[in-house]
């Protein structure tokens, strides 16, 4: 049977075609059904490989231990029924199974051959974009989207993927035209709203960045809570940058952390990264550190993704929990030592000192900060995460210079210079 895509599917269930078609529409618009849908198209086959492949990637993008543990049975039931798929059904539950292994340069190999042979499936190309996201690599974000606009033309949910691939290449007006257009075609299209958000933040035009998303905000209900709590966090970016820190407070309170699911990785630092900037600002932020920390204990072994862990060890030192930092660190390191060799690279030469610098600057030794930090800065695009989001740790390198420059001493008691210690030695 096809998909709405106009893909094969190996099932005779309509009722199992018709939940897959709801699933890939929730999942290119960033819906809160998604995992309803594929559950439901589970029941109606259990013998639906391209249903479990599809319910272990949701569940993998969910970037925390317990939700892969919820991909493996998944992920396991596809490979057992592959040998009876088509040809781009095994290549996605193929590169669905790298994923889960870690090997990201096979998955994304994988990616670009679907996009290349089956360029209608846009859920694998999202996939695809993901994994260049985390990799910081926007020149392949963008070309595995425009990959496949040739079959796919005036596609509302590929021209936001394009719309987000060109603003990440500082093509900004192109950006910017591509992901209005795309808008046009479908107002409840967030993804295309977070593209535009980022080109007006690039150029500083911050009132008609709140205008814009907030006039589009009614459509992000539903949304699950990653995109709609992201949404949210660049409209308190507006703010912040307007300086109306108690609008960006009552933000936080109401939309980013209020909505958020708060045992979810995306969640948490978005809501990690706000609060950064609100105290980089000079803003008190109250006992809301307090109150985020304790959603954090089950990330301190994870290491799902390095940019993840830079915003998780410093929430735990900033909320003062200092056993479980240093402990962080110690995993981290611990992790790294356990992955092939482009990644190992990142980790210990990027990630680990980067690690070390916020953990310094959350204990307030700007010395300590500077020392890690200054040598990573120009290698941090390797971690992932959009220029918006890496800019924090821009910031706060500049609040430590800043500090420093103020006393040149650092803070004592000194857990962070133990901290430094430990990592010079």
């Amino acid at each position: 049977m096809k998909d709405a895509q106009g893909l094969d599917v190996t099932t005779d269930s309509s009722e199992a075609i018709a939940a897959i078609n709801q699933f890939v529409q929730q999942s290119l618009t960033y819906g809160r059904e998604a995992e309803a849908a594929i559950l439901t198209a589970i029941t109606a086959d259990p013998t639906c490989a391209i249903a479990h492949a599809y319910s272990a990637a949701y569940y993998l993008s969910l970037e925390s231990a317990a939700a892969r543990k919820q991909a493996r049975p998944y992920l396991e039931s596809a490979q057992h029924l592959l040998p009876q798929v088509t040809q781009r059904e095994q290549l996605y539950i193929q590169a669905i199974a790298a994923w889960a292994k870690g090997a990201i340069d096979r998955a994304i190999a994988i990616h670009w051959a679907i996009a290349e042979q089956f360029p209608q499936d846009l859920l694998s190309v999202q996939q695809g974009q993901y994994h260049y996201f985390y990799r910081g690599d926007t020149a392949g974000l963008l070309q595995i989207a425009k990959a496949a606009l040739p079959a796919n033309p005036e596609h509302p949910y590929l021209y936001s993927m394009i719309a987000f691939g060109l603003e990440q290449c500082h093509r900004l007006k192109e950006a910017e035209e591509t992901g209005r257009q795309a808008t046009a075609l479908d107002r409840h299209n967030p993804w295309a709203h977070h593209a535009v958000a980022h080109v007006m933040e690039m150029q500083g035009r911050i009132d008609e960045g709140i205008a814009w998303m907030e006039s589009l905000s009614d459509t992000w209900e539903d949304c699950n809570s990653m995109l709609y709590t992201h949404n949210w966090w660049h409209v308190g970016l507006y703010y912040l940058a307007k300086a109306d820190r108690q609008k960006v407070l009552s933000l936080y309170d109401t939309h980013i952390w209020g909505r958020a699911r708060k045992s979810t990785p995306k969640d948490q630092v978005g809501a990690i990264a706000l609060l950064s900037r609100l105290e980089l600002k000079g803003m008190s932020v109250g006992d809301r550190w307090q109150k985020l920390v304790t959603h954090l204990l089950p990330r301190v072994h994870e290491h799902a993704l390095p940019f993840q862990d830079l915003h998780y060890i410093y929430a735990l030192a900033r909320g003062g929990w200092f056993s479980q930092t240093h402990e962080m660190l110690l995993s981290m390191e611990a992790h790294a030592h356990t992955l092939e060799p482009t990644q190992q690279n990142t980790w210990l030469n990027v990630t680990l000192p980067a690690a070390h610098g916020m953990v310094a600057h959350a204990s307030k030794d700007w010395e300590g900060a500077i020392a890690f930090l200054k040598p990573v800065l120009p290698h941090l695009w390797s971690v992932g995460g959009s220029h918006a989001q890496r800019h924090l740790f821009q910031q706060i390198y500049l609040h430590a210079l800043h500090q420093a420059e103020k006393s040149r001493t650092t803070y004592s008691p000194s857990f962070a210079q133990y901290t430094v210690s430990k990592a010079v030695g």
